[in-house]
Parts: C-alpha cells; sequence; structure tokens
C-alpha cells in the first residue's frame, strides 16, 4: 500500500503510431500516459510513479488498464473523438490541475486553445507562462490533449513529446494536414 492507502498502480507499455505509450493506473482511473516508452523513458517513468504515489507500480495484471488501452486504440484509429476515461488526479495539483481540468473538458477534438486564452478560462489572465508549465506537467497527454495548446500566433508552441508527435496528432484530430511521408 502507499501514502493513499490505495495498492500499487499498474503498468503496461501500448504501441501506437506516434511511438510506444507507458500508461498506469490506480483503483481512482488512469494516472499516468509517458510518450516514447523504451527501456531509459520507461524506467524513469516508473520511478516517478514510485516516487509520486508511493508504491511500487506492477505490470498489469487485475485489467485496470484494460479501458484505456481499448480507447487509445480506437482514438489512434480513428474511432474515438471524446475519452470517457476516469482519471486520476494524484500527479497534478492546484493551477496546474485547474489548467487541465480545463484542457480535458473545455477543448473538444479537432480544435485547438491559444496558452493566453486557456489562461483566461482558469481563471487567471496573462498567465500565458504558468499555462505552459501546466502543459510541460501534463501527467496524461493525448488524454488530457495538451497537444491543442498553440501559440496565439498559429505557432505549434513546446510539446512534452516532441513537435513531430504534436503534429501527428493534430494531424490525427485533422487540424494539421497528414504528413506526405
Amino acid at each position: 500500500m502507499n501514502t493513499y492507502g490505495q495498492s500499487s498502480p499498474e503498468w503496461a507499455v501500448m504501441g501506437t503510431g506516434i511511438g510506444p505509450l507507458l500508461l498506469a493506473a490506480t483503483r481512482q482511473g488512469l494516472v499516468s500516459v509517458a510518450f516514447h516508452a523504451h527501456g531509459p523513458v520507461r524506467e524513469k517513468a516508473l520511478q516517478q510513479l514510485r516516487d509520486r504515489l508511493g508504491a511500487e507500480p506492477v505490470e498489469s495484471a487485475s485489467g485496470l488498464l484494460a479501458e484505456p488501452i481499448r480507447e487509445l486504440s480506437a482514438y489512434f484509429a480513428g474511432e474515438l473523438r471524446e475519452f470517457g476515461l476516469p482519471l486520476d488526479w494524484s500527479l497534478s495539483g492546484g493551477f496546474n490541475r485547474q489548467v487541465l481540468r480545463e484542457l480535458a473538458t473545455g477543448v473538444p477534438y479537432g480544435t485547438v486553445v491559444g496558452y493566453g486564452e486557456l489562461a483566461r478560462r482558469a481563471g487567471r489572465p496573462g498567465a500565458a507562462q504558468a499555462v505552459g508549465a501546466a502543459m510541460g506537467s501534463n501527467p496524461l497527454p493525448v488524454v488530457v490533449p495538451c497537444h491543442r495548446v498553440v501559440e496565439s500566433d498559429g505557432g505549434l508552441g513546446g510539446f512534452g513529446g516532441g513537435l513531430e508527435t504534436k503534429r501527428r496528432l493534430l494531424a490525427l484530430e485533422g487540424v494539421l494536414p497528414a504528413p506526405l511521408f
């Protein structure tokens, strides 16, 4: 048991069109999504789960990740536009959590929002840089769609999974043209 009194988080790696994703869930819901989940990146993500949740992550055994894997597979196949997963917000707090919740509920598939606009929606106009920090700390990318946050001049802005991954996600949603190659 961890400091929250819950069982250990479960994890699995799934292949996607943007590379392997490490997914982790607790009994409360999906708690983490990590891009590029190869050896060292996977180990770093698992260590962060240990440190932040106070429990040893175990490879998925009880089925906690069955629905997240099904929904993410459908999303990457172009068959799902809105996730219906329970989310465990344990890895986010304060203003970051407020911004991420607004993003999850207020920026639908196939749309984008500027950092400044998202700051305004979260109740802190002028906090665009703080929104950028919240995007960088997002423990649930793709499901909480930080790829939909762009610069006010139309630039892509940053992205923890890399700009090519952001372009591919926005192309999947029809915001950008699909790459030719």
